[in-house]
């Protein structure tokens, strides 16, 4: 059992070779299943998670709110059709992981990557790089593997709620595995996704989690949006040879610090941020029809 990222990265370099494989080996010890069956479970996963996007992307989807729904498929729609700013694959990773929050938001079937509100950002830069880096089918169960890798990192040493760290522990970490797990695919080395994992975290500390009407849908479904982008650059400046000056599990540790040190207002109470501000009180109003008198 690795206890931190370190330990992670060690393991992979000195004994199993990849990320993805140290934890398809934890996976087989502690669920005490065959190598096929952890494989085939994972599978499962990612064809929960295509189906996500592919719904998204294809579908009219909107939340029972009326929040979100088809900001997704408009921006697939514009990325095909302009000679874009950000480039086709960064906008087709916003894209999807965008789709796939909105389909969560719309009560869709998602998988928690690490958590039903960060669920759009794994799978969005996966099947974005898709085309790209043309991975097998198992090469794409295997970068879940790695992102599920150091998800667990973060589960164990800091957090992946908005209600106790802020939606840098949700979109955050999010974004981080994404990050490592595209460095990997890439064949990128251990230690360049323990690099990309860092650098993203850290462009995302003291992000609040300020759900506007306590609902999971804005600011969420675009910071998906914001965290498959930084996750795509991150990755690219690992396999650049740019490396964190801040290792990876001292900038977890600061996460989880400031996370401890924020307003319980910041954490996805809706009392504070977004939440707070005019327009996001009056669509509370408009969606509950209550009274906003908060002592």
């Amino acid at each position: 059992m690795f206890k931190n990222a370190a330990e992670l990265i060690e393991r992979a370099v000195m004994k199993e070779g990849s990320i993805a494989e140290v934890m398809i080996q934890q996976e087989i010890h502690e669920k005490g299943k065959t190598r096929d069956e952890v494989l085939q479970t994972m599978e499962e996963r990612l064809d929960i998670m295509e189906q996500a996007v592919d719904r998204g992307i294809n579908e009219d989807v909107e939340s029972v709110s009326g929040l979100t729904g088809g900001d997704g498929k408009r921006l697939a729609a514009y990325a095909a059709k302009q000679n874009t700013l950000s480039g086709p694959v960064l906008l087709d990773a916003v894209a999807k992981a965008m789709a796939t929050n909105e389909v969560n938001a719309a009560m869709g079937t998602i998988c928690a990557t690490p958590t039903a509100g960060s669920a759009g950002v794994v799978p969005g830069t996966l099947f974005a790089v898709k085309d790209q880096l043309n991975p097998t089918r198992e090469d794409m169960v295997k970068f879940l593997f790695t992102s599920g890798a150091f998800g667990m990192v973060v589960a164990n040493n800091a957090s992946i709620s908005g209600a106790a760290g802020g939606c840098q522990a949700e979109v955050g970490s999010a974004a981080g595995m994404a990050a490592a797990a595209i460095t990997e695919l890439a064949g990128g080395t251990p230690e360049q996704s323990g690099h990309a994992m860092a650098m993203t975290l850290k462009n995302m500390l003291g992000l609040v989690c300020d759900p506007v009407a306590g609902l999971v849908e804005v600011p969420c479904v675009k910071r998906n949006a914001a965290g498959a982008s930084i996750a795509l650059m991150a990755a690219d400046m690992a396999l650049a040879g740019i490396e964190s000056r801040i290792p990876v599990d001292e900038v977890i540790t600061a996460m989880y610090k400031i996370g401890e040190n924020m307003s319980d207002d910041l954490k996805e109470t809706a009392r504070g941020g977004l939440a707070a501000t005019p327009t996001g009180r009056r669509l509370e109003t408009e969606i509950f029809n209550i009274s906003l008198d908060r002592s």
